[in-house]
């Protein structure tokens, strides 16, 4: 069981102007993997509520997984990666490189994206796009890898190679 949470980063879905279209279709994806979502947010697109939010879930030690979804592009108030990068502890390009990477075949507005992913502790946090589109297929192509990182996160000391 993958406990996870989903925070939405939007001014206009933090105040009800708009609905959160995207934490829908990362829960269906996630619900494939057995994940089981503790927590769900919509928070406006500020740095200090966002990386509050990121420590104090990661710290817990009750979440294994943050999705974040929104902010990640190049508007002025995109500021998600920035806000994760302050509040992790290592890195995980490869999750990032990959989406873009996948998601360069669909648009070239990829190469915009500006979404890392990262360990906290032993939280796995990965920023999303906002688009209900982008999310699904960005999730999509790091979800297999998920529950294998996060096993490895929380310590799991067999080998990688036999999977």
């Amino acid at each position: 069981m993958i406990r996870t949470a989903i925070i939405t980063l939007s001014d206009k879905g933090s105040i009800g102007e708009r609905v959160d279209e995207s934490g829908p279709v990362i829960r269906e994806l996630l619900a494939g993997i057995g994940a089981v979502i503790e927590q769900y947010e919509v928070l406006p697109d500020d740095t200090a509520r966002i990386t509050g939010v990121l420590t104090r879930l990661a710290d817990s030690g009750t979440i294994d997984l943050i999705l974040t979804t929104g902010g990640t592009g190049v508007a002025p108030r995109d500021v998600t990666p920035e806000a994760t990068r302050a509040v992790i502890d290592r890195e995980l390009p490869g999750m990032a490189e990959a989406m873009r990477a996948e998601s360069l075949k669909k648009t070239p507005h990829a190469m915009i994206s500006r979404a890392i992913a990262g360990i906290r502790k032993q939280t796995l946090i990965v920023n999303l796009p906002g688009s209900p589109k982008a999310a699904r297929e960005n999730l999509a192509v790091i979800l297999p890898a998920l529950p294998h990182a996060i096993e490895k996160i929380k310590g799991d000391p067999s080998d990688c190679g036999g999977r």
